[in-house]
């Protein structure tokens, strides 16, 4: 199995969170089973065997996009943990079906803004959180309007500006942790 556990730290915003605070709350869960679920995606579990790898995604600095950064940097642990496995001679071979990807677009007076800023987001017109694999299969899309709805023609632009932005994201993971072998 593979999960994830996310925590903003208390430093990390612009005021300081109670450090009893920083693991409680719905948003905390839901970003701990996105960035997990987005990871399982990638492992083919069976080859996994029983085994649970948890990944601690914990957010020094927030400047938006913290969910999707969660991904992103999961995926590269998740990467050294298989490969350590591999390595040690616990696992044949790496058990992984695709490298995993995300990012957080938003529309900006009409125009799509990949990797917002806090600045950014909070005066976005639509936001919307992309995980997607290196073959360009959907993970999970996640998206709201503020304030006023937007067109389908809007959405397929974010979509699109994502994908390209999960592509370069990808590419950097290749380089960081190696490509599959």
């Amino acid at each position: 199995w593979v999960t994830a556990e996310y925590a903003m730290l208390p430093r990390a915003g612009e005021t300081r969170s109670p450090r009893n605070k920083v693991n409680a709350g719905g948003r905390v869960q839901e970003i701990s089973r996105l960035v997990g679920r987005s990871l399982r995606a990638a492992v083919d579990l069976a080859e996994l065997g029983p085994r649970t790898i948890t990944i601690d995604c914990d957010v020094l600095r927030a400047d938006g996009g913290t969910r999707t950064a969660s991904v992103n940097g999961g995926f590269v642990a998740l990467m050294q943990a298989l490969q350590t496995l591999v390595k040690n001679k616990q696992l044949a071979k790496l058990p992984l079906r695709e490298y995993v990807g995300a990012v957080s677009v938003g529309l900006c007076d009409g125009k799509p803004i990949v990797d917002m800023c806090y600045e950014e987001d909070k005066d976005a017109g639509a936001d919307l959180n992309l995980v997607m694999t290196e073959s360009g299969r959907f993970v999970e899309i996640q998206g709201t309007a503020e304030g006023a709805s937007f067109a389908p023609k809007d959405l397929q632009r974010m979509i699109s500006a994502g994908a390209a932005g999960i592509r370069k994201i990808i590419a950097a993971q290749k380089k960081m942790v190696g490509r599959r072998s």
